[in-house]
């Protein structure tokens, strides 16, 4: 499932294609895939503008000149892709935006969706999002605030989108391997150098990923050479070997996620 930084790179590309780009055509193949009726879609987004394009979180929100929002999120098994007719990929598209001879394709949404809101109901849906982790208001001392008195499992928490935006699965993994703590830990247990390794491991860990273009590899465009480039250490390699100890990478499932840490120096 994308995450904080495939979904800021996906951000940052569409923002220099999109920005100030009217779009001329709305193709709907999918209707669980959005919130209305096609044709109240299709009349309200048609010949609108994209204004400019946010993130919150895991969230896109196109805005459009005319007050509406399309808020877009992925989950599990979604991508994007932008370009002609002839270079998109060989798959289903539940949602096609044109923007002329290029379209902006939105494939895999089984379970994520493209929403048409208002400004105002976008604000309210999102209302209970905690804070994003990569911004300057992000600081050591806020962070010491949200642990403070709060219990629970790192590995529970840093997915926990009303404790902190944007962490999911695999970033969490990579976050506590980083700081060398179990994801089992418990926040209230942690000590000031330990809550201190980790604020900075997430700060660290998102930054890198983001610089790398995130862990997806489906190019977003034809010559899209900077997306997909992020490594994990510890995600999704059960069984490897760990690059800093030399343990063996296992997998456990905690609160219903799989998560996988080394136990050799994560302590």
């Amino acid at each position: 499932m994308p995450e904080l930084p495939e979904m800021e790179n996906y951000r940052q590309l569409l923002e220099q294609k999109l920005k100030n780009r009217w779009i001329t055509h709305v193709e709907i193949n999918r209707e669980k895939s959005i919130n209305v009726a096609p044709e109240i879609f299709s009349k309200l987004v048609l010949q609108s503008k994209v204004v400019h394009i946010e993130r919150r979180a895991k969230h896109l929100l196109f805005h459009l000149n005319n007050n509406h929002v399309l808020l877009l999120h992925l989950m599990l098994g979604g991508w994007m892709f932008f370009g002609r007719e002839e270079e998109k990929p060989d798959r289903t598209i539940q949602v096609r935006l044109s923007f002329g001879q290029h379209h902006l394709y939105f494939i895999g949404l089984r379970l994520g969706y493209l929403h048409l809101l208002t400004n105002s109901e976008a604000d309210k849906e999102l209302s209970d999002l905690g804070p994003e982790p990569l911004t300057d208001a992000f600081t050591f001392s806020l962070f010491q605030k949200l642990i403070e008195n709060r219990r629970g499992r790192l590995k529970t928490k840093l997915v926990d989108q009303s404790f902190l935006s944007g962490i999911g699965n695999c970033y969490s993994d990579e976050i506590c391997y980083l700081a060398k703590l179990l994801p089992t830990r418990d926040l209230k247990d942690l000590n000031l150098n330990q809550t201190s390794e980790l604020y900075h491991s997430i700060r660290f860990v998102l930054t890198d990923a983001l610089r790398q273009g995130g862990y997806m590899d489906q190019p977003l465009f034809k010559g899209d050479g900077g997306t997909g480039h992020f490594q994990s250490k510890v995600y999704d390699r059960e069984g490897g070997t760990c690059g800093r100890c030399g343990s063996i990478i296992i997998k456990e499932m905690i609160s219903s996620r799989k998560t996988f840490f080394c136990r050799g120096c994560q302590k």
